[in-house]
């Protein structure tokens, strides 16, 4: 099974609900993509001043993100975002223009400068974003799961701190059946 993962390397819950995705995989059989899902895009210009470069750190990594996508080179998307969460989320720090180069020299991404500087992939952001905000939208953010056999999208499943195997493959055995049913739409509950 193939599943399609929109994420913005900003935001702490996508990162953890990404760690359980990367966890259920293998026993699921499932192949992960890994796709840009922008806030910036969201928000527009709605963003207070000190989440500021932490947001354009995050549209520069969605660059390479969307680059080396281009290239069929999912693994090594996994691995960058994988260094990112934990340079960032894991370890308590903003994420900042320097992490993003060094999480991508680390997942081995020679050069990286050259693609984080070029602008030219911000449509190609753009467009993941938009699949993904059409997926799943209106009134979502990141993350967005597509799942293979579904017609739309989700939002999340949107979770505080990454479950253990167990209830990590229950939630995922509940979320595909929910993802693929063409009459669900919302399942929530506040936040404590």
């Amino acid at each position: 099974m193939e599943a399609t993962y929109f994420f913005d390397p900003a935001c702490p819950f996508t990162w953890r609900t990404s760690r359980w995705l990367v966890a259920v995989a293998p026993d699921r059989d499932v192949t992960v993509h890994w796709r840009a899902f922008s806030l910036s895009i969201l928000n527009g210009d709605n963003v207070p001043d000190q989440y500021k470069p932490m947001m354009a750190a995050s549209s520069r990594a969605l660059r390479l993100v969307e680059a080396l996508r281009a290239d069929h080179r999912d693994e090594t998307i996994g691995a960058f975002y994988t260094e990112l969460g934990t340079r960032t989320h894991d370890a308590g720090e903003p994420l900042s223009d320097d992490i993003v180069v060094a999480a991508a020299e680390a997942a081995g991404v020679a050069d990286p400068k050259t693609v984080l500087d070029d602008a030219s992939w911000d449509e190609a952001v753009r467009e993941s974003h938009e699949l993904a905000f059409g997926s799943a939208g209106p009134g979502i953010g990141s993350p967005v799961l597509l799942i293979e056999g579904a017609t739309r999208g989700l939002h999340g499943p949107i979770i505080d701190t990454v479950p253990d195997r167990e209830e990590a493959l229950a939630i995922w055995d509940a979320t595909v059946p929910l993802a693929r049913s063409t009459t669900f739409f919302e399942l929530k509950r506040g936040r404590s």
